[in-house]
């Protein structure tokens, strides 16, 4: 049929395109991200600095790869995921600062990836300032460079968790599930109690939205990473389910626990808050905690006003799941476990914070911009002063056990050795030895196994200064090495060097 001479021309609509991954268009959205990411390594760099020393967690997963120093004990909770991932250097090099540019180098670009599986879902400006707020936070800066787990958690949910909203939008893609086993593998390769926990509201969608392929796709993903900690649990620990009884013992026995005030008692820069006492921080370090769910729930509000609710649902979900047990099963605390949250958590507050600087109109739009400006910028303060503070104060503790290793070193305690008692494995790692408890979460030796290498080797039992020793050790020449004081058994040591 012709068309009328006084109709209007007939337009042809055309499903709206994708850019393609190597466009110009999709190159040039990126690059916000890749700024942030490059701040946030930079940052790193400058406040938490390479040259701080490694912690004690850091010790354990770097000396399962080294060859310039003896394995320490690995518990049970423990997983092989950082062990692997710092192998590049440290299987090669004993260089902290080297481990930790490649560490700090590592996260920053783990944050670009992770950003960019979100993008079309969210738009760019929501992006840039969810990754600015979770790379600002203290707890993100001072971990980030180092070797632990918890940081990488978080990568892999929001890379799983973005990755599903972007099948639910086009299921016949590919990439998508890829990227899902890539997150969740990334998870279980770190932690898998913790990925499991932050993929169950991803597999209940999966089942009731009747998603084999996503299902398959995280199921996939966290076998991939969990398997090698299973294989080692019957290796190692007699079974699965006597690993999960170790690890369960090993941090106090897990159950209905309350611990929100433990981990509000941490944000003051605790690495470890166990035993979790102790008067709680200023408010003004605690506000934002309180602060975050409100927001989460305005960015849902905005959501469902905005008809993409499942976009804000779904990582919201994510992230109380992966909160669950941190704050409701254990007697501890450590403010590092709930990085995953938060990650999950900045996207929505992200959107709710251009909510309330666009949305308001007339008089009130200055305002209220003005108090985000504000309340953002005190944000920023509040959490570099603590990271400074947390900083200081493990650079003077790690410098505190190279101290002690020089000190028994002049004792004559050289490679091979074998140290036993207080903080046994950061000390033994510093002096370069070998590391050993009788009793505790890390035994790993009889007496008869110390007293057996005192013979062949230096054998040196630490206590603080005026605690009593072990009885196999109350004989033993005893010196003092900054506020230690330290037991050499007779005979295992030349004489002492000036």
């Amino acid at each position: 049929m012709t068309q009328g001479a006084g109709a209007p021309p007939t337009v042809t609509r055309r499903p709206e395109q994708r850019s393609r991954p190597g466009s110009p268009r999709r190159l040039h959205g990126a690059w916000p991200l890749a700024a942030l990411a490059a701040v946030f390594t930079v940052a790193q760099l400058v406040l938490v600095r390479p040259v701080l020393g490694l912690g004690w967690d850091e010790i354990v997963y770097t000396s399962q790869v080294t060859t310039h120093h003896p394995a320490a004990f690995f518990s049970a909770p423990r997983s092989r995921g950082v062990s692997f991932l710092v192998a590049p250097v440290a299987s090669w090099s004993d260089s902290t600062a080297l481990l930790r540019v490649y560490l700090a180098v590592l996260s920053g670009l783990g944050l670009f990836l992770a950003l960019r599986v979100w993008r079309g879902l969210f738009p760019t400006r929501v992006l840039v300032v969810a990754g600015a707020f979770f790379a600002s936070l203290w707890v993100t800066l001072f971990y980030g460079p180092q070797a632990m787990p918890n940081y990488w958690v978080a990568i892999g949910a929001l890379v799983a968790v973005g990755a599903y909203l972007r099948h639910r939008d086009d299921p016949a893609a590919r990439g998508p599930l890829w990227a899902v086993v890539a997150g969740a593998a990334l998870m279980a390769w770190m932690r898998p109690t913790d990925a499991v926990w932050v993929s169950l509201p991803l597999l209940v969608l999966a089942a009731v939205g009747r998603r084999p392929r996503f299902l398959a796709a995280t199921v996939g993903g966290l076998l991939a990473g969990g398997v090698p900690w299973v294989i080692e649990a019957y290796v190692a620990f007699g079974g699965l389910s006597e690993r999960l009884a170790e690890a369960s013992r090993i941090q106090g026995g897990l159950g209905l626990h309350m611990a929100v005030d433990d981990q509000l008692r941490s944000l003051g820069g605790r690495a470890l808050c166990r035993p979790c006492t102790g008067s709680m921080p200023h408010p003004v370090i605690t506000l934002w905690w309180f602060v975050l769910p409100l927001l989460a729930v305005l960015g849902l509000v905005v959501a469902v006003r905005a008809g993409r609710a499942l976009r804000t649902a779904v990582p919201l979900a994510c992230a109380a799941t992966a909160a669950v047990p941190y704050l409701f099963t254990i007697e501890y605390a450590a403010p590092r476990f709930l990085q995953p949250a938060y990650a999950l958590l900045a996207i929505p507050v992200a959107d709710a914070l251009w909510y309330l600087v666009t949305a308001p109109r007339g008089k009130w739009r200055p305002a209220v911009r003005t108090v985000v400006a504000l309340g953002l910028a005190g944000h920023l303060v509040v959490q570099l002063t603590v990271l400074v503070h947390t900083v200081d104060r493990s650079t003077a503790g790690r410098e505190d056990w190279a101290r002690t290793a020089d000190g028994l070193h002049r004792l004559g305690v050289d490679p091979p050795c074998l140290i036993t008692g207080h903080e046994s494995i950061p000390i033994g790692y510093y002096t370069g030895c070998s590391s050993g408890a009788t009793t505790g979460n890390n035994e790993n030796i009889t007496v008869a196994g110390i007293l057996s290498t005192a013979k062949e080797r230096p054998v040196a039992e630490i206590t603080r200064t005026g605690s009593l020793p072990p009885r196999y050790a109350r004989s033993w020449p005893v010196h003092r090495v900054e506020d230690y004081d330290i037991r050499i058994a007779p005979g295992s040591v030349d004489a002492p060097r000036g």
